[in-house]
């Protein structure tokens, strides 16, 4: 397996994400169009970072100073269980509210009280898990 958000890590998440109907046709039904940053806390910026346009990822790699919507940061540890196990609706509220997840960038609030987006949210954590 490439390293985690290493720009051919971020590439197989982009084919593994455009694969899942739950998660990319369900955001292309809200039209949902976003930059996506993924990394580690404490650390200036983000690993790598997906484009998304109208559901589907368009671009990934690594990041290299896009303008983000979304900047998802947690301990390495964490990312590796996440990748492995998955997220459900409980463990990313209980990440969240322990600070083993943060939001650099984005409105984790208005998200997760949008069904239309937390449901694809929570999935983009299994799909993370195909990525090899």
């Amino acid at each position: 397996m490439s390293e985690l958000f290493s720009d051919d890590w971020m590439k197989g998440f982009q084919g593994a994400w455009n694969a899942e109907k739950d998660l990319a046709a369900a955001l292309q039904a809200i039209g949902f169009n976003s930059n996506i940053g993924y990394g580690y806390k404490g650390e200036a910026q983000p690993r790598g970072v997906i484009v998304v346009e109208n559901g589907q990822v368009t671009s990934a790699g690594a990041y290299n100073g896009e303008t983000l919507n979304w900047d998802l940061r947690a301990d390495p540890d964490s990312w590796a269980k996440w990748v492995k196990d998955g997220l459900g609706m409980m463990g990313l509220g209980m990440a969240y509210t322990t600070g083993k997840i943060k939001f650099q960038v984005g409105d984790y609030t208005a998200m997760i009280k949008d069904p239309r987006m937390a449901g694809p949210f929570i999935k983009s954590f299994s799909v993370m898990g195909r990525v090899s």
